[in-house]
């Protein structure tokens, strides 16, 4: 496997200063073991324009191959700049149709998938208006009426809204909650809210953020007139030479070719799968950032994962922006990636295209459940890594990871690559020429060892480092899974 990593092919890492606080779970021979819960679902609310083009029906389809790793409470219709005056549930109905087929096959590979029939119910639409026309006195909707349902549900968890099209459905909803209920209660109501979108496509967008500034907001904002959707961090999915200038990406992996062979030819839901006509799936980094592949936390947007990486601030105003932001929002970082071409590259598209090969064998895989018998098909590796003590570390500790506890349901051949992610950390030292890098030794074998740097770039001399274990299987599709570490450096 191609595995598109940090800095240099030694596996040096030089780490870059970001301003955040990382709470350590538990550390094991100095360090922080982090490990995605495996028990607990995202609840998940999508707003959709579906039939605008053939993208999110393209994202309907990965999304219901995962559909497992989610609890899904809505799929609404929308409306967006690009259709302003319809929603099209009946193109959700029809996909669903055609996931239902698939689903008990679906169900032996892994469990949990929701039964077709129950996604029926959570079908709804919003009002085909656009934007703004959509919001005020009157202008409920299925939709918004589903998730004010959805969001005051007795469940502690954090209700996701991953946003593909226009945020009107949502503004309607926070409006409404807004003029009926008290400001502590429209406080709760809010706190339970996590968006993610895919930039601007409606004028609503900004209105939430001005409007409801405590709301958790994750968004590359902007509209497409101004050329938005080239700098957006979502367009890393497959974006090309033109679309996001992802120069350093595998385009092979992407194109309607490999698309037809692997997806559109595999049962009654590939068959659902239209032909892109800009980019593949520009939508489904809203719900990838959601798979628990052992990679994501979707409350630190700023550690990374298959949906992409990004930090919370409030951006300078661009060309492409409706208005100008006026608070923090999680938007855009970047990461620096070696790509396809032996080059280093460095934007906010490498946070998602670095992982392009990973999530797309993972996306074929996934279609061959929908067809095959268990003993026919690849399943995804389980990383473990094996340190049990939680100790902090200190400059100059030596640090120890062993995974040897990794297994294969298949009973495939495993490759380890041990690699830091110093974007997603805290503690910068300086770099190879001018002092002590990080090197990771034995970095492609079962177990590693690195020594803690000694030389702090910037006060306080503290923070962390984020060490991942992306451990891939050899069946084909060779699939990967993640641990991730996270060593808290003390004085």
């Amino acid at each position: 496997m191609n595995f598109l990593m940090t800095k240099s092919k030694s596996n040096k890492c030089n780490y870059s200063f970001q301003a955040k606080v990382i709470q350590m779970l538990f550390v094991v021979f100095s360090v922080s073991i982090w490990v995605a819960p495996a028990a607990e679902k995202p609840r998940i609310f999508v707003l959709t324009d579906i039939k605008n083009e053939p993208d999110d029906e393209m994202s309907m389809v990965r999304f219901l191959v995962y559909a497992n790793n989610f609890d899904i409470e809505g799929l609404a219709a929308t409306t967006s700049v690009h259709q302003r005056n319809a929603v099209a549930p009946w193109r959700i109905s029809e996909i669903v149709d055609a996931y239902t087929r698939v689903r008990d096959n679906l169900e032996k590979h892994e469990s949990g998938f929701p039964a077709g029939e129950y996604l029926k119910t959570v079908i709804t639409e919003g009002l085909p208006a656009y934007g703004m026309d959509a919001i005020g006195e009157g202008k409920d909707s299925p939709a918004s009426e589903l998730l004010i349902d959805a969001v005051d549900r007795d469940d502690p968890r954090p209700l996701w809204v991953t946003v593909w099209g226009g945020p009107n459905v949502l503004a309607q909803a926070l409006w409404k909650v807004r003029e009926t209920r008290s400001e502590e209660e429209l406080k709760k109501f809010v706190a339970k809210l996590r968006v993610y979108t895919i930039s601007d496509q409606d004028d609503t967008g900004p209105w939430i953020r001005k409007e409801f500034p405590g709301l958790f907001y994750i968004i590359s904002p902007g509209f497409h007139s101004g050329g938005a959707y080239h700098y957006a961090t979502w367009s890393g999915i497959s974006g090309d030479f033109f679309h996001a200038r992802c120069d350093g990406a595998d385009f092979e992996i992407v194109t309607n070719e490999w698309l037809d062979r692997n997806i559109r030819k595999k049962g009654p839901l590939g068959a659902e799968y239209p032909r892109w006509e800009y980019l593949m799936e520009g939508d489904s980094p809203s719900f990838m950032f959601l798979i628990n592949n052992g990679l994501s936390n979707p409350e630190h947007p700023d550690w990374g994962s298959w949906g992409g990486r990004y930090e919370l601030y409030t951006p300078r105003m661009r060309k492409w922006h409706i208005q100008p932001e006026i608070r923090p929002i999680w938007t855009d970082a970047e990461d620096e990636v070696l790509g396809t071409d032996g080059r280093w590259h460095e934007g906010n598209h490498e946070t998602i295209w670095r992982w392009r090969e990973a999530y797309q064998n993972d996306f074929a895989a996934r279609m061959d459940w929908t067809i095959t018998e268990y003993n026919e098909a690849n399943h995804p590796p389980v990383p473990k890594i094996d340190q049990e003590t939680n100790i902090v570390a200190k400059k100059v500790d030596k640090v120890v990871l062993s995974a040897k506890g990794s297994n294969d349901p298949d009973g495939d051949a495993l490759s380890y690559h041990w690699f830091c992610y110093p974007e997603a950390g805290t503690y910068t030292f300086s770099n190879a020429r001018s002092g002590q890098p990080l090197t990771i030794h034995n970095f492609d074998q079962i177990e590693i060892w690195f020594t803690i740097p000694d030389r702090r770039v910037m006060t306080p001399g503290t923070g962390t480092l984020h060490i991942v274990l992306a451990v891939t299987d050899h069946g084909s599709p060779r699939l990967t899974r993640y641990q991730r570490v996270i060593i808290t450096v003390e004085l």
